[in-house]
């Protein structure tokens, strides 16, 4: 990477970006059980049907950005995503049926993918793993903002619905500032030079093997995140008995230990290998999820998700930078599409599945999926890591 100074307005745009990106994901595991229910007389796993359509567009979005960010101006496309999402966050708010959310949730799927996948490939290309931990410390700073702020507002008999009008405020907010910087941001092809050859095709890039392993990882990663912070709620106060309000402020924790992980983990790297640092993220996952299931005594269940959280966040980041890395600038804008894209995959899934779970056999069923998934999702790093990189023709 050509030596140059680091544009700080730029990045703390984009972290700004993904403050917001990261508040509907906090939001909806705090709102759904019971009010949003309640206020459209749904079943527990009805949620699934929004998590298909947020998240079917989001992947849309996410697998064709490596290609979209690299023909346009970037700047102009994250503004663009952030209007769609501002605008179907307003209809969230004023949605008078459950069928118009979820026909709305394609929408933000778009604005959400856009910005995600092409943020990420922005910073694959530009930035160090520090900078690029931060960025998804921001999304988690977001995701932990929104439960507080919902739960103050359920507090005093205020509507869910206010948590989505202030998103919906606040991706307008963004908005403006993409385009008021959009000459600052920028082009991906500059950095088509650090390679020895072009940009690679679709296919070509899909005959890595490792590429294929990355995307089931990847898949893994979004679909445990939204699960646990979508089911936690339910399992704490509906399945364990801890008071609403208790349960609500520890999903916030949970989020708040994604953001810390990540945080701490952007300083740790700078000292020790990506390699170490990942294998003691995948060890303490499954450590803390082995403890929610356990439950050994009533509030064991703060400390399990927050020791997953603290110790799984990390792995995004470091993971997105080891792509960027071993798979080089011809094949690492499709890769990181891709993931992005299996993530959406994996939330759009995941949490559906978990919840028809629960409903057929209980709830104390879901922390015990979310262990099994952690370990696979372990074992498939570790086939990762030890994967050449093959040549493939472009």
């Amino acid at each position: 990477m050509p030596e140059r100074k680091t544009d700080y307005t730029v990045v703390l745009i984009a972290y700004l970006s993904f403050v917001v990106l990261g508040m509907p994901a906090g939001l909806l595991g705090v709102v759904w059980s019971p009010h949003m229910r309640d206020t459209f007389h749904l079943s527990l796993d009805a949620v699934a049907s929004l998590y298909l359509t947020f998240n079917l567009s989001y992947s849309l979005a996410s697998f064709v950005s490596g290609r979209l960010f690299t023909r346009y101006g970037i700047a102009v496309l994250f503004a663009g995503g952030c209007l769609l999402s501002a605008l179907a966050f307003t209809g969230y708010a004023l949605a008078p049926a459950w069928g118009m959310i979820v026909a709305l949730g394609a929408l933000g799927g778009l604005g959400g993918g856009a910005l995600d996948s092409g943020m990420n490939i922005y910073f694959a290309a530009h930035y160090d793993s520090r900078l690029m931990n931060w960025l998804h410390a921001s999304f988690g700073i977001g995701s932990t903002l929104a439960p507080l702020i919902i739960n103050l507002v359920l507090a005093r008999q205020g509507s869910w619905r206010v948590g989505y009008a202030m998103v919906a405020a606040l991706y307008l907010l963004v908005t403006a500032l993409f385009l008021i910087t959009r000459q600052r941001w920028l082009p991906l092809r500059a950095t088509a030079a650090q390679g020895a050859g072009s940009r690679s095709s679709v296919g070509a890039t899909l005959r890595l093997p490792m590429v294929w392993v990355g995307i089931a990882i990847f898949a893994l990663f979004a679909g445990l995140e939204s699960s646990t912070g979508q089911w936690s709620k339910s399992v704490f106060f509906e399945s364990r008995g801890i008071a609403e309000a208790v349960a609500g402020n520890w999903v916030a924790i949970y989020w708040l230990s994604f953001t810390l992980g990540r945080i701490v983990f952007g300083f740790l790297v700078q000292r020790l290998t990506a390699r170490r640092l990942l294998a003691v993220s995948m060890g303490g996952a499954v450590a803390g999820m082995a403890l929610f299931v356990w439950n050994p005594f009533p509030s064991s269940g703060v400390l399990a998700v927050a020791l997953f959280g603290f110790t799984f966040g990390p792995a995004f980041a470091m993971l997105m930078t080891a792509t960027q890395e071993r798979l080089g600038p011809a094949h690492a804008p499709n890769a990181i599409g891709f993931q992005v894209a299996a993530c959406t995959g994996g939330s759009a899934l995941l949490p559906g599945a978990l919840g028809f779970v629960g409903v057929a056999w209980g709830l104390e069923s879901i922390p015990v999926a979310l262990l099994v998934l952690t370990a696979l999702m372990a074992a498939l790093y570790a086939i990762w890591r030890r994967m050449r990189v093959a040549p493939a023709r472009a």
